[in-house]
């Protein structure tokens, strides 16, 4: 379980810093798929980096199956089982794609089983098994590749930040089923940072971050209409 308590994150700037979060306190159960959502801006992303280590907070604490982890480094915490995808994955030439499942997961994997995990993203296995992780591939290839080594570890908490971004419609259709089985197997939390409805209805729970609060928060079945309602007053035609 993850537990975010009053948490807080001031950028310095001046003589007055720029609070980005503000009080923001949540939990993620056990086996969990928990999307945040909100306007572009409003702290979805520094909160996953939060989350991570890779910023760390101003005020509050971070807690991982009852351990404070705020204090911890981005090592420390993916040795405990966190593990993040960017929105923009870090190539590595000389590096093949098998090599770096087998890194991903800490020890080698056998040929089928990387395989599946290259199937499970919508990769053809035998076309990008060998493929070096370099700048040959595109950006939404990279995503996907980034995927398959999250799914490769074993996590308690996966964190996936716009992972539908740069993804042609089929392969997003399998990531959708993939992501949802995730959080299904070893009680893995996934923790998703989307504005794609179909991955909003997926949810167990929803939060709306805004301003750097936590605007709204519930199941999907609570969330999700008012979602569509506030989308429909701010974007519908009006008669002049």
């Amino acid at each position: 379980m993850l537990e975010l308590k009053n948490l807080s994150f001031t950028v310095d700037g001046g003589e007055r810093g720029t609070e980005i979060i503000r009080d923001v306190s949540l939990t993620v159960n056990d086996g969990e798929f928990f999307v945040i959502t909100g306007p572009n801006g409003g702290g979805k992303a520094t909160l996953a980096r939060l989350i991570m280590g890779i910023e760390r907070p101003t005020d509050g604490q971070i807690l991982l199956n009852g351990r404070e982890i705020t204090g911890l480094s981005v090592t420390e915490r993916a040795r405990l089982g966190v593990g993040y995808a960017f929105q923009q994955p870090p190539r590595f030439k000389g590096m093949t794609v098998r090599r770096l499942l087998s890194l991903a997961h800490g020890n080698p994997l056998p040929e089928d089983v990387c395989c599946e995990y290259l199937t499970n993203v919508g990769l053809c296995s035998r076309e990008y098994l060998n493929r070096e992780v370099d700048n040959s591939l595109s950006g939404g290839e990279m995503k996907r590749i980034e995927i398959a080594t999250l799914m490769a570890r074993d996590l308690d908490v996966a964190i996936f930040d716009e992972p539908e971004a740069g993804i042609d419609l089929w392969s997003f259709s399998v990531l959708v089923k993939t992501f949802k089985s995730m959080s299904r197997r070893k009680h893995k939390s996934v923790i998703i940072i989307s504005h794609q409805e179909r991955i909003m209805q997926l949810a167990d729970r929803l939060a709306v971050i805004a301003d750097g609060t936590v605007a709204d928060l519930g199941t999907k079945e609570e969330i999700f209409p008012r979602l569509m309602n506030d989308l429909n007053d701010n974007c519908g035609f009006r008669e002049g």
